[in-house]
């Protein structure tokens, strides 16, 4: 379940950030960033933390755009990350988080991301790769157990159990923090020992050492050790998607 940690750290907003634009895909708003004629797509699911804090009119943590952005530039991918709570941030000061997320709930997250992915094919992408973060790790690894994309990464994921890994079937990478008690280090050397049984499916575990549950786009840009740490993991998640995503 998601919890506090997923509120730590707000980001400084900024409408104007970030080299991409704002158009409609699948029904959502989504901010996309890439050469419009790739072959090649990502989907990047936000955490709650990033989706908490944009308006309708964009997604405005500069950090999220920024990733979006380096995921498009290095690779060429045509990088898509809708607005899964159409225009409905969380605010704390007028609803509980637990009453929010019954109405933002991953189940609809997953309904909409299918919809965005065939979006997607019908403008020819014949290659998907998906990224979640805390919320958007269920709604990723729901898309992976079926053949909507063909690579997944999970960073600090929230809500995923051992049955949902039993079921996936993507190439996937997991990239968790020593300081997480959403998805522990724990249940991540479970969900390892899961993958280590299933052949068939690539899979990557990872802990980053020292850094707490947000780690990956909510670092603090003056410590140096976090800022390596988030960029590291980017880099992975990359990787990954290089390998995998063709």
């Amino acid at each position: 379940m998601s919890g506090p940690q997923c509120c730590e750290n707000p980001p400084s907003l900024s409408s104007t950030c970030g080299a991409g634009s704002v158009t409609e895909i699948g029904g959502l708003k989504a901010y996309v960033t890439g050469p419009s004629d790739s072959k090649l797509a990502i989907l990047l699911v936000s955490d709650i933390h990033v989706v908490l804090f944009v308006h309708f009119e964009g997604f405005e943590a500069p950090k999220f755009r920024e990733l979006a952005d380096k995921t498009a530039t290095v690779s060429g991918f045509h990088v898509v990350v809708p607005d899964f709570f159409y225009g409905d941030p969380f605010n704390p000061d007028k609803t509980e988080r637990l009453v929010w997320l019954q109405s933002h709930g991953t189940d609809k997250g997953f309904e909409d991301a299918k919809l965005v992915i065939a979006a997607l094919r019908n403008k020819g992408i014949s290659t998907i790769g998906a990224a979640g973060f805390c919320w958007g790790g269920k709604v990723v690894v729901e898309l992976s157990k079926s053949d909507y994309i063909q690579a997944a990464v999970l960073l600090h994921p929230s809500r995923v159990t051992v049955d949902d890994i039993k079921e996936v079937k993507a190439p996937i990478a997991i990239l968790g923090a020593e300081f997480d008690k959403i998805s522990p280090p724990e249940l991540l050397k479970q969900f390892e020992e899961v993958l280590s049984t299933k052949p068939e499916v690539s899979g990557y575990v990872k802990i980053f050492p020292g850094v707490p549950h947000g780690w990956a786009v909510r670092y603090k840009d003056e410590d140096e050790t976090a800022v390596k740490l988030a960029y590291e993991a980017h880099q992975d998640m990359l990787d990954w998607f290089t390998k995998y995503v063709q």
